[in-house]
């Protein structure tokens, strides 16, 4: 029997990745779990501005529901290698009826979202966004029956206010009503997050990304065929992008999560509209309006107040919490389309 030479030193340059990486690794862990979750939260931010405006500019080239169906087609692509070398059999629900609900309640947001998303500037689409915890938070009072304490209220009147700061001024133009259309996607996107949670009861967190990444490219695939134009050879490289932005945005918010409480990294969430603003100045010419800056502001400072409010509140007895692969996957917040 042939046997095979003892393996010999690592090359001199993957010896050197190698130790970089380690090196890496081990100031990361030096940072502690709170700034570590913080600076994961910061990655993921700026990853999805960049993939919001990729795909914002991708819907003022080609139709929106071509644009939404090819931005989650290059995501499932992206994640069928780890599928099937976990076998489809580790992917396949519990819950059928509740994957495909949540599937047609996510595309319905997403119709409106991609509608809306050629026509308002970035800043705003962003501050809009931040209302996503808010309309959470109502939804699990219409349709789960958790209490809304005082402060929940509250905090729903503040954001709501700031969402009256952000689009109020703007609804008098030509385009005005198209805030109110990326609006109107808000408690869609929460519905969608808030059925992932009632699934977590019979589905893992994996199951529970994929087959929304399925559902809503099958979902959107007929009003895409009907629309569709030729992708240039540059804009497929933009798709086939934005589906690594999504994965690597998702990958990074995953490890906030598991590096720190939500609640502790939410305050740097609002570098998210830094973000988007700057994007949206380089790449389309817009400057953020006084009022999209002091509407985030207020929509911001009432999400993270009942954030932290809620932190500090006992732990339920009961129930099961939303893994961070899901709440993920259920795009809260501006950016997780």
């Amino acid at each position: 029997m042939i046997q095979s030479p003892p393996p010999g030193p690592d090359a001199p340059g993957r010896s050197g990745a190698l130790d970089s990486l380690r090196a890496l690794r081990a100031r990361a862990d030096a940072l502690g779990p709170t700034l570590r979750g913080m600076l994961w939260t910061i990655a993921a931010g700026l990853l999805f501005s960049v993939l919001n405006a990729s795909v914002r500019a991708m819907a003022l080239e080609l139709d929106s529901y071509q644009t939404q169906f090819l931005r989650y087609l290059f995501g499932l692509l992206v994640m069928l290698p780890l599928v099937l070398r976990s076998g489809l059999a580790h992917y396949r629900p519990n819950d059928p009826r509740g994957q495909f609900l949540r599937g047609a309640t996510h595309t319905a947001g997403m119709f409106l979202w991609f509608a809306a998303l050629p026509q308002i500037p970035l800043a705003d689409t962003t501050a809009i966004g931040f209302t996503g915890p808010i309309f959470t938070m109502i939804g699990a009072w219409l349709f789960l029956g958790e209490r809304m304490y005082k402060a929940r209220w509250l905090a729903a009147a503040i954001g709501l206010l700031g969402v009256l700061v952000v689009i109020g001024p703007k609804l008098d133009g030509s385009g005005g009503h198209y805030n109110l259309v990326m609006l109107a996607s808000a408690p869609l996107f929460s519905a969608s997050f808030l059925l992932a949670k009632m699934l977590t009861r019979r589905d893992r967190p994996e199951v529970i990304v994929f087959w929304q990444t399925v559902t809503v490219t099958l979902f959107t695939l007929p009003a895409a065929l009907l629309a569709w134009r030729q992708p240039s050879a540059f804009q497929w490289m933009v798709f086939a992008a934005c589906g690594v932005l999504g994965s690597l945005g998702h990958y990074c918010m995953t490890r906030a999560f598991r590096s720190a409480d939500i609640s502790a990294t939410q305050p740097v969430k609002f570098l998210d509209l830094i973000w988007a603003s700057g994007l949206g100045f380089l790449y389309f010419g817009n400057v953020p309006t006084q009022s999209t800056l002091i509407g985030a502001a207020v929509i911001f400072v009432a999400s993270v107040w009942i954030a932290r409010h809620e932190a500090r509140r006992p732990a339920p007895a009961s129930g099961p919490s939303i893994p961070e692969s899901a709440g993920a996957s259920a795009d809260p917040g501006p950016v997780r389309r």
